[in-house]
């Protein structure tokens, strides 16, 4: 898949709405993208799941998996004066939701735009000027007067999902090809999963593989439970979308910075990652000098711990692009490390066999 399809690809999956749960609008253009490359299928929490065309009996199988659901939140109720109250959807901190423009779905389908609303400053006493902000305590305004008018002009109601209102660009095309937009964590991996299945579509391998498109990652890794039972891999590969730390931390301390390279993580609060099957990827990186770094993460987890603890146990790694700022409206994110995810993936697939996984 050449570059300008590629971030094709990147904008249309970052901007389609899917928090967790409403995912339908991503796997469209999953589908849409991956077509020809294999058999699909979708179960009934909307796991999305692509058998790479050629699989034969009694080879291995891998799973590539990327989680399709995004950070975002939930109307919880409607106010008499037409103001929306909500529930976060995923991991948010109170003092990136405000003042940020949103988009709810209404009964029809459409979404509508919104801005997520505190009490203005000029109204508040000066011990509420000092106190943090309370997602509890902000609305998201449609601009209506009424919750009539919210119910029967609006057509939204209670439960309805609500995305971040934010356009994917690229701010070059050149040798940085830095990315701005909402849902890198983790539309990235489920772009990275779809060209590294072009890239490989036709070659000879000695595994089979199923890409499996996981929802409801961000509410805790309730599709990839799903996901794993039915692929029932024999290794698994999680693409994922990981924090950068390179604003964040002391120099020293740096293990996913933009423009580095994806990075493979040893260890999270979900699962101590296959020494064996790690290994083995690292030694493949430096052999096709793919840049990548190492990580050690004290906190978060991915679908990874899922996926390794089905079954009688799956070696599983994670290959993340770094992305700053996630959870939040905006990410950050390079192309380059993006591309080096799908180039390491790739070349890890076509050394893998059922000698070389036995020895994980």
């Amino acid at each position: 898949m050449e570059k300008n399809k590629t971030l094709e690809l990147i904008r249309d999956i970052s901007n389609a709405p899917g928090v967790s749960g409403f995912e339908d609008e991503v796997l469209a253009v999953i589908r849409r993208y991956g077509a020809g490359l294999g058999q699909w299928s979708e179960d009934s929490l909307r796991n999305l799941y692509l058998r790479r065309a050629g699989s034969q009996d009694g080879s291995p199988m891998v799973m590539l998996d990327a989680h399709s659901d995004e950070i975002g939140f939930m109307v919880k109720a409607i106010r008499p004066n037409g103001m929306l109250t909500f529930i976060p959807l995923g991991g948010w901190v109170a003092s990136a939701v405000s003042a940020h423009r949103v988009l709810v779905r209404n009964n029809r389908g459409a979404w509508l735009p919104g801005i997520i609303a505190t009490k203005p400053p000029h109204f508040m006493s000066e011990a509420e000027r000092k106190q943090p902000p309370e997602i509890a305590d902000m609305v998201i305004d449609l601009g209506a007067s009424s919750d009539a008018e919210v119910r029967e002009d609006f057509h939204i109601s209670v439960g309805a999902p609500v995305v971040p209102d934010v356009s994917f660009e690229c701010l070059d095309d050149g040798d940085r090809g830095i990315m701005i937009g909402k849902a890198l964590d983790n539309r990235l991996g489920c772009a990275a999963v779809v060209a590294a299945l072009s890239a490989l579509d036709g070659a000879p391998l000695g595994v089979n593989v199923t890409a499996a498109f996981a929802a409801q990652e961000e509410v805790g890794r309730r599709g990839a439970t799903v996901t794993a039972r039915t692929v029932q891999p024999d290794v698994a590969i999680v693409f994922e979308g990981a924090p950068a730390d390179d604003t964040a931390v002391e120099a020293y301390a740096v293990q996913a910075a933009l423009r580095k390279g994806p990075t493979l993580r040893h260890f999270d609060t979900g699962m101590i990652t296959s020494p064996r099957f790690q290994s083995f990827a690292l030694d493949v990186a430096r052999e096709k000098n793919i840049p990548v770094q190492e990580s050690v993460r004290s906190s978060g987890s991915t679908n990874s711990g899922a996926i390794h603890l089905s079954g009688k146990g799956v070696p599983t790694i994670v290959i993340a692009a770094p992305v700053r700022y996630v959870h939040t409206h905006y990410g950050m994110a390079a192309y380059s490390d993006f591309a080096h995810c799908v180039e390491l993936a790739c070349q890890i697939l076509r050394r893998l066999d059922g000698n070389v996984i036995a020895g994980f």
